[in-house]
């Protein structure tokens, strides 16, 4: 079994970070989202991967390599526009042969790993088989109707969904998705949907199986879904010190510091990790935050919020909060008369200043 991992995408819903960084390489608890899938692929069993890329092509290949830092064989399958999920089956037609492949989608964070999912795949042997999860708002997903231990219809975005179960971005198909994906026509919004393709080998009485999530999964599409991961997976950790922490500071609960890491009078409270390299001053860094490698927070208030490398926060008269701030960036109140707040920040930028 083959595994296609979809890496391209323009991640819209997460401007102004991915003008300059591809979404999949956003970090949660100091991990790029995509490591986490790749991780759950090698654990399946699975030893070749094809990425698709797009226009952060470069990045990705930067950050994966050839995946022998995940015991995988990475190979990297162009796609020059996003034109669906389909289309990115259909353009990876030489690479994925006639073998059976797992598709995940690059920005999705499951708790469990999929190589159950797997397993039972290669035991019950259906031409295809897709992960489901409850949801509050079926209406937004692509939703499934069953029947049994089978997949009877999908329906994406439904105005009066006849289930909660909506499509987890990871699939596994057998060889006729290939067929699937030729002979469906491009949606509204000029794509080729996989849900139309999974429908396709439905209506053509091929077998499509299921598997409900176990534990949690998240789409980590926009903002507020990333800190939710970054939470959920910093709930999970064990303290773990590497770096140095000075008399005067204090650490609560659960928080990794990693190796080169200072803390000097301030006071952590877990979860929460602070990145190698990182340096934290008279400050307070609050549960479920993530401070990456070689930041600087001084005299501030930090919790719940995803710093990302080489950031500075200092002197910041309020605490941040449910913020997720990108590379390089720098937040920092003058005590200069008159006293004002410099930011430095990206494009398209949101700055809530209460």
């Amino acid at each position: 079994m083959k595994a296609l991992v979809l890496s391209g995408g323009k991640g819209t819903r997460l401007r102004p970070i991915t003008h300059t960084r591809a979404k999949q390489l956003i970090p949660v608890a100091n991990k790029p989202v995509l490591f986490y899938g790749l991780e759950s692929i090698a654990q399946a069993g699975i030893q070749n991967v094809g990425i698709v890329v797009g226009d952060t092509a470069e990045e990705i290949k930067a950050a994966v390599g050839d995946g022998s830092r995940f015991k995988l064989k990475v190979d990297y399958i162009f796609q020059k526009e996003p034109l669906g999920l389909a289309h990115a089956v259909l353009i990876s037609r030489d690479y994925l042969g006639d073998e059976p492949f797992v598709m995940y989608l690059g920005d999705n964070l499951l708790k469990s790993q999929i190589k159950k999912f797997a397993d039972q795949f290669e035991s019950a042997k259906p031409n295809s088989q897709i992960l489901l999860v409850h949801v509050k708002n079926p209406e937004q997903f692509g939703v499934a109707e069953l029947d049994g231990d089978k997949v009877k219809r999908l329906v994406e975005k439904p105005q009066q969904p006849k289930s909660d179960l909506a499509l987890v971005g990871v699939y596994i198909f057998d060889k006729n998705i290939h067929q699937a994906v030729r002979a469906i026509k491009p949606s509204l919004r000029g794509e080729l949907e996989i849900t139309d393709a999974i429908q396709w080998l439905i209506d053509n009485q091929f077998t499509v199986h299921y598997q409900v999530v176990e534990g949690w999964w998240k789409d980590t599409g926009k903002v507020e879904d990333l800190l939710e991961a970054n939470r959920m997976i910093l709930d999970e950790i064990e303290t773990r010190i590497d770096g140095e922490i000075c008399e005067q500071s204090k650490i609560e609960f659960k928080v990794i510091v990693e190796k080169g890491a200072r803390v000097k009078e301030s006071l952590i409270r877990g979860p929460a990790v602070i990145g190698a390299g990182a340096v934290i001053e008279n400050s307070y860094i609050g549960p479920f935050t993530s401070i990456a490698e070689k930041c600087v927070v001084r005299k501030a208030e930090i919790e719940h919020s995803i710093l990302m490398a080489e950031s500075t926060v200092e002197n910041i008269p309020h605490r941040l909060s449910d913020s997720l701030i990108g590379r390089n960036s720098v937040i920092r109140s003058s005590h200069k008369k008159p006293e004002a707040l410099r930011l430095i920040i990206g494009d398209s930028s949101e700055v809530d200043l209460v």
